[in-house]
């Protein structure tokens, strides 16, 4: 196998105003050496981050992007508020910068009020934290990247990428209870909604990419209020900055540490004034993807927020009719986020409209399943995760949706591990690829949780053949002992099959509409409106 196969080379990521493929010097669009684990759910990032933050010395450097933050949320418990332990590294002498998205009005369900408190917090110890909106009109930034180096030498950096805020609601677990800093979302998942999300611990030369990542958006010379005159004359009266400090020069990447190939890709929208790292926007997020797609041949396994790309959905519908044992799997959320006909309409229409695309390709082949606890309360589905034949596995921020692919800005890290898994199949799709064993291991975690098994209790679930039947089995049980009366023991597992959704012909023409352009914007230049 020859990585090109998976990856997108440097001309294919259709940015040729990023250097984050040649800052290497050889063109190589992707890294080798690295060492990626995936941390499933809040509750294990947030052990994780803290343990790396605690570590910390005067002269290192903590780096941030993030959707949304919460200064108070805990990540072990009592006294880890993430702002406070930020602020005591600022304090003593740990270069604390971020880029937080500058959001909308909590009045509005979104989080400025509290993102402007976070960055509040941080900046009054010493840090330098920024509120950012050099967005295309209606979009936000999405990414949630921390990045840690180590003054004294690269190869102790880590990095995080992944779907996970550092905010409310996030702090979960397998057992998927909820966060006791609860957020208020649709009221069918309850007063502490229960959360699955997934991150990547990144260590290795990719902290290079990832760091490069953060530089681009940081050294962006269009003010940061460019947008809003109000905040403009209101930043001057306040003497405040209306652009970032320089940074540091670039440290050496880490050297080689692992087993996994790492590629980070981005969306980023075309806009005025045009960002210097994107002059006509950045989709190798969907160009992954959909590369990706083509060269699978015995499953597809999605756990999206949203499910809503026709891109996407057309994509895997070819492969499905390509390739007659190909099986498709995606784990979505039960129900919107938000409640409300016409939110609900809007967030419905478009799953609705893929998963017919796929059913009527694949039949039974596509399994679309939601989440519940053991509690009978639907799970949140806010993780962004593919794996592919058992080889290829990507993670991070973006969505299977037109904003995520065109209109926002994400970042993603799509990884392939050298070590074979000897497992039968050890080649699933049948191309020599082999099965990998990060990919692998991925899949089975994610399985194992949803299905409420033991760690190691996989056997069945190797095969993505049999696998397939296991998920569809349980599903069919949970949902037959609901349908029944809930007579005798809960089944185990979390699955139920995900209903198709309908929204009724009256209400299509305007949810239609305002899905097209208030949920999921086209962000591509007009003239490459029809391709990524």
């Amino acid at each position: 196998m020859s990585l090109e196969d998976w990856f997108l080379t440097g001309d294919e990521r259709g940015n040729p105003s990023t250097v984050i493929d040649l800052r290497r010097g050889d063109g190589t669009a992707w890294t080798t050496g690295n060492r990626v684990e995936v941390l499933v759910d809040g509750g294990e990032y947030f052990r994780a981050l803290h343990g790396v933050l605690c570590a910390l010395s005067p002269g290192d450097w903590v780096h941030f992007a993030d959707w949304e933050g919460d200064a108070d949320e805990r990540l072990c418990g009592p006294d880890t508020e993430i702002g406070v332990v930020l602020a005591g590294l600022a304090r003593r002498g740990v270069q604390v910068r971020g880029l937080l998205w500058r959001s909308h009005p909590r009045r509005a369900h979104f989080a400025e009020q509290d993102n402007l408190g976070f960055t509040k917090a941080l900046d009054d110890a010493g840090g330098e934290v920024f509120l950012d909106e050099r967005v295309r009109r209606g979009g936000s930034h999405h990414q949630k990247l921390v990045i840690v180096r180590r003054a004294e030498g690269p190869d102790r950096d880590v990095a995080y990428a992944g779907g996970i805020d550092l905010c409310h609601g996030r702090h979960d677990d397998a057992r998927h209870a909820g966060d006791v800093q609860a957020i208020a979302i649709a009221a069918s998942y309850g007063p502490r909604p229960p959360w699955h999300d997934v991150q990547l611990e990144v260590r290795g030369p990719a902290i290079g990419d990832l760091e490069h990542t953060f530089r681009e958006r940081w050294e962006d010379p269009t003010p940061l209020d460019h947008r809003n005159p109000w905040r403009r004359a209101f930043r001057r009266f306040a003497g405040q900055q209306r652009r970032p400090d320089l940074l540091p020069p670039e440290r050496a990447d880490p050297t080689s540490c692992g087993t996994h190939a790492v590629q980070v890709v981005r969306t980023y929208p075309a806009k005025r004034p045009r960002y210097p790292f994107a002059a006509e926007g950045e989709r190798s997020i969907a160009r992954a993807y959909l590369k990706a797609f083509a060269r699978a041949r015995s499953l597809i396994y999605l756990e999206d927020q949203y499910l809503w790309s026709l891109d996407a959905a057309h994509a895997l519908a070819d492969a499905l009719r390509r390739h007659p044992t190909l099986r498709v799997v995606a784990v979505v959320p039960r129900y919107p986020d938000r409640d409300g006909r016409a939110a609900s309409a809007a967030a419905s229409i478009g799953r609705e409209r893929v998963t017919k695309i796929l059913r009527r390709a694949g039949g039974d082949r596509v399994a679309v399943f939601d989440l519940e606890n053991t509690e009978g309360t639907p799970v949140y589905v806010h993780a962004k995760v593919c794996v592919i034949d058992d080889v290829w596995v990507v993670i991070g921020s973006d969505n299977l949706n037109r904003r995520s692919w065109t209109h926002d800005s994400e970042i993603s890290c799509s990884v392939i591990d050298a070590t074979r898994d000897e497992r039968a199949p050890i080649d699933p799709g049948g191309l020599g690829d082999g099965a990998r064993r990060l990919a692998r291991e991925t899949r089975l975690r994610l399985w194992r949780e949803h299905l409420g098994r033991a760690s190691e209790d996989d056997s069945d679930l190797v095969d993505p053949a049999t696998g397939f039947d296991a998920l569809v089995n349980s599903a069919t049980d949970l949902d037959r002992w609901h349908t029944t009366g809930q007579h005798g023991n809960r089944p185990p597992g979390h699955l139920r099959n995900h209903p198709l959704e309908h929204v009724h012909v009256p209400t299509r023409w305007w949810a239609q509409a305002m899905h097209r352009v208030m949920l999921d914007p086209d962000g591509r230049p007009r003239r490459l409106a029809h391709t990524f």
